[in-house]
């Protein structure tokens, strides 16, 4: 039997006011809230963030957090967007918009190892908070020279940001293996190179051999994910991208 009552609708923390017309002026602020959640994941990790510990870090009662926070979801919301305000958007946009792109790709993977916890809690349903929209319109007129419709600089943006976030989320992993390990640093990475190396020295992966070739050096991360980067950016480069063939036309056949 459903339950009888009127249905919660639900609220977007951004569209609540953070303190009411009347009454007395709040104790604490979004800001300070935020500011206290992201101390607690810099240090412990998203686990570490509850309702409880943001209290106790800002110096409220849990059970008052409620009325600045009504769900965790809100918290998470509000974190995302605080260090969101990191980005330095001041400059004008230079009007080469690939080069631009990768300045702020450069600036988002900072940002999400100063903050790792970061593209754990990122979601779409995040998108859309202040912090946000000022970097989409940042991004929007970093990307006005680009010859596309408005949906696939979206699309772009949106990629480009899985992208970083995907990358980041591999080198804390390597990084955090790396710290954790038992080994000296760099004793397990030789070890492991040197087992690969012997393997395809037996020659029955002649084309990973191949493809690895001097791939087994020490990678330099920096300059991998601006190659990285780059490529993803080719797909979208009026320039790069080969327009495909009419449909029932031979790729080799010459326009009319």
């Amino acid at each position: 039997m459903a339950a009888s009552g009127r249905t919660a609708r639900p609220e977007v923390i951004w569209a609540r006011p953070e303190r009411a017309a009347r009454g007395p002026r709040p104790a604490h602020t979004r800001a300070e809230i935020a500011a206290a959640a992201v101390r607690v994941a810099d240090a412990e990790g998203p686990d570490g963030v509850s309702m409880r510990r943001v209290a106790a870090e800002t110096g409220c009662g849990t059970m008052s957090l409620y009325n600045y926070v009504p769900r965790k979801e809100d918290l998470y919301e509000l974190m995302v967007d605080a260090v969101s305000g990191e980005y330095d958007l001041s400059g004008e946009p230079s009007g080469d918009w690939r080069a631009d792109t990768l300045a702020l790709a450069a600036q988002t993977r900072a940002l999400m190892h100063r903050h790792p916890w970061l593209p754990r809690l990122m979601s779409p349903a995040h998108g859309f908070s202040p912090n946000a929209l000022r970097y989409l319109e940042h991004f929007l007129r970093v990307l006005e020279p680009l010859d596309a419709d408005g949906g696939t600089k979206m699309e772009l943006i949106s990629m480009v940001n899985g992208v970083v976030s995907a990358y980041v989320v591999n080198e804390i992993s390597e990084a955090e293996r790396a710290r954790t390990s038992p080994f000296p640093p760099g004793q397990e990475h030789a070890a492991r190179m040197a087992y690969l190396t012997r393997e395809l020295s037996r020659g029955e992966h002649p084309r990973l051999a191949a493809a690895l070739g001097a791939g087994l050096a020490p990678v330099d991360l920096d300059a991998h994910f601006a190659r990285a980067m780059g490529r993803l950016l080719d797909g979208f480069d009026p320039a790069r991208v080969t327009p495909s063939p009419a449909p029932g036309r031979p790729a080799s056949a010459s326009p009319a």
